[in-house]
């Protein structure tokens, strides 16, 4: 007689073969003899058990879980994202993140200008350190009130200064000692147009009462007559800005010069200017030798082609309008974006013209900026660039037309549209 209930079996119990949950008295792993396919996830309802029946009437149906049906290890935790919880599936990884365009356009832009902040003050303090500043405007006397607007004298010298005898002699400069002046030019800048006016050097000129710029002695005036670049060669810029004021009455702000060589490397930091000649020429003193058509002039062309008068029937009249041509399109070219984004040859460029200028004391790098952007209007046809007139000559001296430069420095003084015309 069994104690088990009615209804129960030995394969219940767990003698026969295939009984579940209840333990096998076989030697066989009950796994191996019951688990044909054993798979993760969901059990095809073909292949699941059969319901289990307590011998109670209490049927569990699929509820009932041998510990095999879903390939489950007991007491391992299922893990998040794995396929159907079992624990088993490859990790997820978390969601990419979205990229932040804003905030990262944000931090580039706020880069890129802090950059460039610190650039240009780098940039300004370095140029502002290498400016000549070594004329000082103080020590010209009885000047002419200040007007409208802003007059630069611009003054090319033949200084070698610096200069080897090998350079020398590729720019045909000679072996002169000291130093002259054979570009002169007034250019006012102001709201009615800039003007660039040319300053023969052959102009006739009375020397006035001065002090002298290294003795501090003075100078009475005593009428004497001279050509315009005699004054610079006998005391320097400060006479020479002195005499401009007494010939014309006009208040000289601001002074800059520039010798031979420092000319020439400017011109070759840059590239080169090109320059668009009607006709050509050729010179000898000035080893000048040119076509016509267009060119682009390195530093030793481009010295040649502003000093060069002998070939030229007007002389020192045609040489003032190379010269004007030429610095306005150095000026252009020094301005165009080629060179002033391009830090290969801006800085080259600032380096040989800063080098090589000397200026008054009272002028900032803005004043410079302000004379150079102003060249560059002329050359681009928003200014106007003329001779000083003239009426005639006495002996090798040209004679200026006084009611005409009367009438033009009463123009520049109260900032005009410039009329009056000159050779």
């Amino acid at each position: 007689m069994s104690d088990w209930p009615d209804g129960r079996s030995d394969r219940q119990s767990g003698g026969g073969r295939g009984g579940y949950g209840r333990g096998s008295g076989s030697a066989r792993p009950e796994g191996a003899r019951v688990m044909r396919q054993v798979q993760r996830g969901q059990v095809p309802p073909q292949q699941q058990p059969p319901a289990y029946d307590d011998g109670y009437g209490n049927s569990q149906g699929d509820g009932y879980d041998s510990g095999y049906n879903t390939g489950q290890v007991y007491g391992q935790p299922s893990r998040a994202g794995g396929g159907g919880g079992d624990g088993y599936g490859p990790p997820t990884s978390r969601p990419a993140r979205t990229p932040n365009w804003r905030k990262r356009i944000k931090w580039t832009a706020i880069t890129l200008v802090t950059v460039l902040v610190v650039t240009s003050v780098v940039t300004y303090f370095w140029a502002d350190s290498k400016l000549n500043r070594d004329v000082d405007l103080s020590k010209v006397i009885d000047r002419p009130d200040a007007g409208d607007g802003t007059n630069y004298l611009i003054v090319g010298t033949d200084s070698r200064e610096g200069m080897s005898a090998e350079e020398k002699k590729k720019l045909h400069t000679g072996s002169a000692e000291g130093k002259r002046t054979d570009t002169m030019m007034i250019l006012h800048t102001g709201s009615n147009g800039d003007t660039l006016v040319s300053l023969p050097r052959d102009s006739n000129v009375t020397i006035p009462s001065f002090k002298g710029a290294e003795s501090g002695k003075l100078y009475p005036n005593t009428g004497r007559q001279t050509k315009l670049n005699a004054a610079y060669a006998e005391d320097g810029p400060e006479l020479l800005v002195r005499t401009v004021e007494y010939n014309t009455g006009l208040h000289i702000d601001h002074y800059a010069e520039i010798g031979f060589g420092g000319f020439a490397g400017i011109v070759d930091a840059v590239g080169g200017v090109e320059m668009n000649l009607k006709e050509g020429f050729k010179d000898k003193w000035s080893g000048a030798d040119f076509k016509a058509g267009k060119q682009t002039l390195d530093g030793q062309q481009a010295l040649a082609y502003v000093r060069t008068r002998h070939a030229f029937a007007a002389s020192d009249l045609q040489r003032t309008k190379n010269q004007q041509a030429f610095l306005a399109a150095l000026a252009h070219k020094v301005a165009s974006p080629s060179t002033v984004m391009n830090p290969f040859r801006l800085y080259p460029t600032l380096g040989a013209g800063l080098d090589s200028l000397v200026v008054d004391k009272d002028m900032s790098l803005w004043n410079l900026g302000s004379m150079f952007m102003a060249m560059k209007s002329v050359s681009g046809g928003d200014g106007k660039s003329m001779n000083m007139p003239t009426a005639g000559s006495t002996g090798g001296n040209l004679l200026w037309d006084k009611a005409k430069v009367k009438q033009l420095v009463e123009q520049f003084n109260n900032d005009e549209k410039v009329t009056v015309t000159g050779n």
